[in-house]
């Protein structure tokens, strides 16, 4: 017993009440687009695990030989003793796969969001109210609102990839903040939606504003060679940051851009000097997915073509999937109780398909985000949309 559980335990209630309240339930990836949870092995539509990678021979094989040859741990953070030749040259493989000068490796996206974001206004004169003016889009990551909140910024919100709007903000906000920031994600994760990069990257350039894009959604599944969206724009996006843990099959995270910036950041962001470092079997499924990315066009257009057989599938049934473009696809029911109760009949059948609800979600949308993998077949999407008609 801690003195604090009667509050937990009135929170625990009250979200309990809420229809909100969740648990941890173990599971395990296995191939063919599977996951395994509770001895049974389901169809997996929840995991990020986009290219079937993070079960890929190759990146199991390069972990453990990197583990062999340098141990578990990294020691320290990366100022101290942390830093090995495999992060350094992994970081330069990472720059050159996003068309970037340099790039540095974080334990996680959130982490990278969370402290990059309020690095960078740090470096801008002015106090929170007077320094930088940013300008975010509604939907954007909770990673990078913590990042925002931690440094005292205010926000000037546009509505979800409404351009017009920002342009509208950019004219009228901040025209005298010694810089203008603008932060978004090019791949939206619970919507599957993307934001038009070129005009974004057009718009910063036209109002001198520094543009940061969250590519964890992105990296890996789109873009040229899966470098992303902001490799449309080479050079138009200021900080691009990204994740293994999703597409590419590991963990961690990066940032990428400009040399002066990322040694700032290693001297700024207090997520990188206070974390240690990543250890050797990270890097080396890191390295190994880098290998293979560039090389998956077959796989990205098998992922690009079940999205579209499922959102085909989804519209047929009068179900709502928003403005998904991507391997993200959800099917919004409305009521969180209704959302949960599909989401258990599917189970029930066979289909792990989870749940997303508020607060993750606005109120009234509460939705199956259905996450498809390149190691799915158009069967499995079948299946899937033939138990949603069965069960609703």
């Amino acid at each position: 017993m801690s003195r604090l559980d009667s509050f937990f335990a009135a929170a625990l209630d009250r979200i309990d009440r809420a229809g909100q309240r969740r648990t941890l339930r173990s599971a395990a990836l296995e191939d063919g687009g599977r996951v395994r949870r509770d001895g049974r092995r389901l169809i997996d539509f929840s995991s990020n695990d986009y290219l079937g990678l993070a079960r890929h021979p190759l990146l199991i094989e390069r972990a453990r030989a990197w583990t062999e040859a340098h141990g578990t741990g990294s020691g320290a953070s990366r100022l101290v003793t942390g830093t090995s030749e495999a992060h350094l040259a992994v970081e330069a493989r990472i720059a050159r796969f996003k068309r970037a000068e340099a790039a540095l490796v974080f334990a996680s996206g959130w982490q990278a969001n969370a402290a990059v974001i309020p690095a960078l206004l740090a470096a801008v004169p002015g106090s929170a109210s007077q320094g930088a003016a940013v300008f975010t889009d509604r939907l954007i990551h909770a990673s990078m609102h913590a990042g925002l909140a931690i440094s005292g910024t205010r926000q000037h919100r546009f509505r979800h990839n409404d351009l017009d709007h920002l342009e509208q903000l950019l004219a009228t906000r901040g025209a005298d903040a010694p810089a203008r920031l603008i932060l978004t994600e090019s791949v939206f994760s619970m919507d599957g939606d993307r934001a038009d990069i070129v005009r974004l990257a057009e718009i910063a350039a036209r109002h001198d504003a520094f543009l940061f894009v969250d590519e964890a959604h992105a990296t890996g599944v789109l873009g040229p060679g899966g470098a992303g969206l902001s490799a449309q724009v080479p050079g138009g996006v200021d900080l691009v940051m990204g994740t293994f843990s999703k597409a590419l099959g590991g963990f961690g995270a990066y940032v990428a851009g400009s040399r002066v910036m990322i040694d700032y950041l290693v001297n700024a962001a207090s997520g990188f000097i206070f974390t240690t470092a990543p250890p050797p079997a990270v890097l080396g499924a890191i390295d190994a997915a880098l290998d293979l990315v560039p090389e998956m066009d077959a796989e990205r257009a098998h992922l690009a073509a079940l999205g579209e057989r499922l959102r085909a599938g989804l519209a047929a049934l009068g179900i709502d999937h928003g403005a998904s473009s991507t391997q993200i696809v959800p099917a919004v029911i409305g009521a969180e109780s209704a959302a949960l109760d599909l989401s258990r009949k599917l189970e029930e059948r066979g289909l792990l398909a989870s749940a997303i609800r508020p607060p993750t979600v606005p109120p009234g949308t509460s939705r199956l985000r259905l996450a498809l993998r390149a190691t799915h077949a158009a069967s499995d999407v079948d299946a899937l949309l033939n138990a949603i008609e069965a069960c609703r």
